[in-house]
């Protein structure tokens, strides 16, 4: 039996895992804590795509939406495939359980976010990520062909050749981390479907998994990466003091959330004042919003624009946050459509639609990463060849999808459709099998790691100089400033990685700080500002 190894228990490997194993395929997902400890899993808007397979003008609109979102960076042929595939994909999740919210009259019920012209988001009130993973994990635990490994980290893949990335992979190194053991696992093929990066950023809406894991690994191995530079800062997460960073769902403003500073909150507030008075009809809020110095579509543009729009005024008034406005909408329409972060707020005394919500962008997704073509296969990194029997799906890939900044809710849509892509070509495309031992991990002459400091001080300056250095507005000092210090830690956790046995926070920090290596120096070879990239040198 063809035996397919899968790093990472998102949406990606999760529905390439099923499809496998559906066709007799023997798979096992390595998941480096539970099953649904992912991005998928903290997804609260939605999946973008029509349903209708001959709605032609929809899926037009999603594309040129899609498109005007990358900034004239996106590969058109990919958008046209994955919004032409939607129907599909998104009906496969249906029949696998996924319960997305309908109306009344039994019909799936759609939202808007930024940068959308119409509502076309199937979601799961504001918990959609959430739920599709109950329904992909439930199916993957029952399946038989499908073996889970939890609490188990990928360290590095396993070449069938040393050396030689062009003969491609047949194993990967794990680490268990309760026996403290690492395994040698084989494999006929390798789908990684890892994440991000966001632990890279003091402030990030990610999981603590997000540690840039599959993008290191297949590097180290040979592969490709592309777009590294563009790194998508989610507008609107909840800031309080000495609070984690939580998502705000896009969703909320596009069912009429506004973004206001405190001087445009103040006028509106009393305009409100002066329109109760005077009998006349209360002010949009919107009219007062700064976000429309940056575009005409306010609080409702892209990511990028309203990110940039953010982080320029609390720079400009020395602040740490602006405020999401809800006052104006209906407390009922916005408990029940957003019941799981209304429980979240409750934690602060924050009522939808009553308080202002102070918020600030964090890190949320990378659009670069391994660089694949249309079956989820990384490209080389010396002539660009395919590297055999490696597949990477999912946030750790670029496909060409997303440009220069990804439009809300398409980021799922792209997993399942790749996810669906590498799976049927590696069904169609039967890896030949390993047939020698494979080699064991080294672990002659390392010593435990006793003193972790050294760890924890290298990932708090890690964090701090991309928090300052590389955020998302850029300066070449700045730039050249983070590179110096992020190669100091590389030569650090180079002796100490050399020296030491394997544990996770080395590990994850070899990682981090490879990861932001590469998004370091992507950023210096940029020659003009397009979409998630802003240099004020080149302005």
């Amino acid at each position: 039996m063809t035996k397919i190894a899968i790093i990472g228990s998102g949406i990606a490997g999760l529905f390439s895992a099923l499809k496998l194993a559906n066709s007799g395929y023997e798979v096992t997902i390595i998941t480096k804590q539970r099953i649904k400890d992912s991005s998928t899993n903290w997804a609260q808007g939605g999946i973008a795509g029509i349903l209708d397979k001959t709605n032609t003008s929809g899926k037009e609109a999603h594309i040129e939406d899609t498109l005007k979102s990358g900034d004239t960076l996106c590969n058109e042929t990919v958008v046209r495939e994955v919004i032409d595939r939607a129907a599909d994909c998104i009906s496969e999740l249906v029949s696998i359980g996924v319960n997305f919210e309908k109306n009344s009259h039994g019909e799936f019920k759609l939202a808007k976010e930024g940068g959308h012209s119409e509502r076309r988001i199937l979601h799961a009130k504001d918990a959609t990520g959430r739920e599709i993973e109950r329904a992909l994990s439930d199916a993957a635990k029952q399946h038989p062909n499908i073996k889970l490994m939890k609490n188990t980290l990928a360290i590095d893949l396993i070449q069938r050749h040393h050396g030689n990335p062009t003969m491609g992979v047949c194993g990967v190194w794990c680490l268990d981390q309760q026996s403290k053991e690492v395994i040698t696992l084989g494999a006929d093929a390798i789908i990684i479907a890892t994440g991000g990066v966001g632990q890279l950023w003091a402030k990030t809406t990610n999981p603590s998994v997000a540690t840039g894991d599959g993008i290191a690994m297949a590097y180290r191995c040979g592969a490709s990466v592309k777009d590294m530079t563009y790194i998508q800062f989610h507008p609107t997460s909840l800031a309080l003091e000495n609070g984690r960073p939580f998502l705000i769902t896009e969703a909320l403003r596009g069912e009429g959330g506004v973004i206001l500073d405190e001087q445009g909150l103040k006028r509106w507030e009393e305009s409100c004042q002066q329109a109760l008075t005077n009998g006349t009809d209360v002010p949009n809020p919107e009219d007062f919003s700064f976000t429309l110095e940056f575009s005409e579509l306010g609080s409702m543009a892209t990511r990028d624009i309203v990110a940039r729009a953010i982080d320029q005024n609390l720079k400009q008034n020395g602040t740490k946050w602006v405020y999401l406005v809800t006052s104006h909408l209906n407390k009922t329409m916005l408990s029940n459509s957003f019941p799981n972060m209304q429980q979240h707020l409750d934690r602060y005394n924050l009522i939808l639609g009553k308080d202002h919500l102070p918020i600030s962008p964090a890190a949320h997704y990378i659009v670069g990463g391994l660089d694949v073509d249309r079956f989820g296969r990384p490209r080389g990194q010396n002539k660009g060849e395919i590297i055999p029997y490696l597949y990477a799906i999912g946030e750790v890939a670029c496909t060409g999808m997303h440009g220069a900044n990804r439009l809300a809710s398409n980021s799922l849509l792209e997993a399942v459709v790749f996810a669906d892509s590498a799976a049927n070509h590696l069904i169609e495309n039967p890896p030949e099998s390993i047939n020698h031992k494979l080699p064991d991990w080294r672990a002659d002459g390392l010593e435990v790691l006793t003193e972790h400091a050294p760890i924890v001080n290298d990932l708090g300056l890690l964090k701090e100089t991309m928090s300052t250095e590389v955020g998302i507005v850029r300066n070449n000092q700045r730039l050249n400033r983070a590179s110096r210090r992020i190669k100091l830690l590389d030569k650090e956790i180079d002796m100490i990685w050399k020296s030491s046995i394997a544990t996770r926070q080395i590990v994850e920090l070899r990682n981090l700080i490879q990861v932001a290596n590469l998004v370091i120096e992507d950023a210096i070879a940029q020659t003009e500002n397009r979409g998630l990239h802003y240099n004020t040198d080149l302005e």
